[in-house]
């Protein structure tokens, strides 16, 4: 990989969308359901290839690095082109619009549909609306339980304005911005040394926005990089992202290597076993550098055969409705075991996948195009009709968040998790 062949591959400039990172999210989604059918199944236990279902619970790694470089871009990105600070409160909404009105859906469905939520408490609908039920041990509720992974990203999404301000400075200096976000990873350093001894919980803080701060912050400093390299103001250290990103076959061999490490024990058991906290840290650790290996050549570079693979219309309409598959799945779940009787640990793991994938896609079309995509655009004109009645003197409204759109062809949905 040298940078005397960077010039004959055309480079997307800075305003560019990155389509081919929606693709992500679709992976990420497959993976983790793939993940819980292996557990369900016992799949995961019993067979010679368990421990790669096991470790599918690696997309959640791939939408916090994702999440991270897709919603710190716009800050960067703004600094860098000498715009106005993204605002905090517009950023908040769409957010909100986001994940909220798909997400007290599914609460609302999965407390009072299946049979061992009910009766459901007032803190289990307290808990579960407000993504509170990470907080104490023993919580989650049935069809549920991913959804710590949207608690755990709701806290980032929070305090991501703060850190921005704080990362981006009053001038765009690049480096100095990647070592401040890159700060996530002695967040996460002292989380796991406090794990370390004893003084956390293996069972319940491992749920926590700290244990998953490098992962956070990596994807932040990947935004920082992929900004600097599209405006110019780069150092050459940097340059090494789009030499990498020219290799992306690579890239996924590397990432493919170190899953298998991962699916051995050094990154702890494969059941519902809480890891050590050494464990805990060799599997942020390999998952910190799988997700950062895919993402690379999906985001940097030029245009490649691999991105236009990526940025094919079925695998971006997959990344679309890939929260709704993310909310749904486990209803559908346990909806299969329910119905058809069958004992957890049963089933085979192919067809339970094929009608997972199945009904949780349609659930997750019906979820999308009648309530998530409907309340965003309800949503988005009601905030900017009072800005259009201010504009009397002739001036037209600058969107200073607009760069955010520029980073994915739809709003960043949030993660999924185990």
């Amino acid at each position: 990989m040298s940078t005397a062949a960077a010039p004959t591959i055309p480079q997307t400039s800075v305003t560019d969308r990155l389509p081919a990172l929606d693709a992500l999210r679709a992976i990420g989604a497959v993976a983790v359901v793939g993940h819980h059918i292996g557990f369900q199944t016992a799949a995961t236990m019993n067979t010679p290839w368990g421990g790669w279902l096991a470790r599918l619970d690696v997309g959640v790694a791939i939408f916090f690095v994702l999440s991270g470089f897709l919603l710190f871009r716009p800050w960067a990105l703004n600094a860098a082109t000498g715009q106005a600070r993204p605002r905090a409160g517009r950023y908040l909404w769409r957010r909100a619009l986001r994940i909220l009105p798909a997400y007290w859906l599914a609460v609302l469905v999965c407390l009072i549909v299946l049979p061992q939520n009910r009766p459901a408490s007032a803190g289990d609908w307290i808990r579960h609306l407000t993504f509170t039920q990470i907080y104490e041990t023993g919580q989650l509720r049935s069809g549920l339980s991913q959804t710590w992974s949207l608690a755990t990203e709701v806290a980032f999404y929070l305090i991501l304005p703060l850190i921005a301000v704080l990362a981006v400075g009053r001038s765009w200096r690049p480096v100095r911005t990647v070592v401040i976000v890159c700060g996530g990873l002695l967040v996460t350093a002292g989380w796991l040394a406090l794990l370390g001894v004893g003084w956390l919980s293996n069972g319940l803080h491992t749920m926590w926005l700290p244990s998953y701060a490098a992962w956070f912050g990596a994807g932040m400093a990947l935004a920082a990089a992929h900004v600097a390299l599209r405006t110019g103001t780069a150092p050459a250290a940097f340059r090494v992202l789009d030499d990498l990103a020219s290799a992306p076959i690579a890239c996924w061999a590397a990432a493919v290597a170190l899953m298998a490490i991962a699916t051995t024990p050094i990154a702890g058991p494969r059941d519902l076993t809480g890891p050590t906290a050494a464990e805990f840290a060799v599997k942020l650790a390999l998952y910190l550098a799988i997700a950062t290996l895919i993402l690379i050549p999906v985001a940097f570079g030029g245009r490649t055969r691999a991105k236009e693979i990526f940025a094919a219309e079925s695998a971006r309409w997959l990344g679309t409705v890939s929260y709704g598959l993310f909310l749904w799945h486990p209803l559908v779940i346990e909806l299969i075991y329910l119905i058809d009787d069958r004992p957890l640990f049963t089933g085979g793991l192919f067809n339970t996948f094929a009608l997972t994938m199945l009904f949780g896609l349609i659930y997750a079309t019906v979820s999308y195009y009648g309530v998530e995509r409907p309340l965003q655009v309800l949503g988005s004109q009601r905030r900017k009709r009072p800005a259009s009645r201010g504009q009397a003197s002739g001036t037209p409204a600058v969107d200073v968040a607009a760069p955010a759109v520029a980073a994915s062809t739809v709003t960043p949905a949030p993660t999924v998790g185990t």
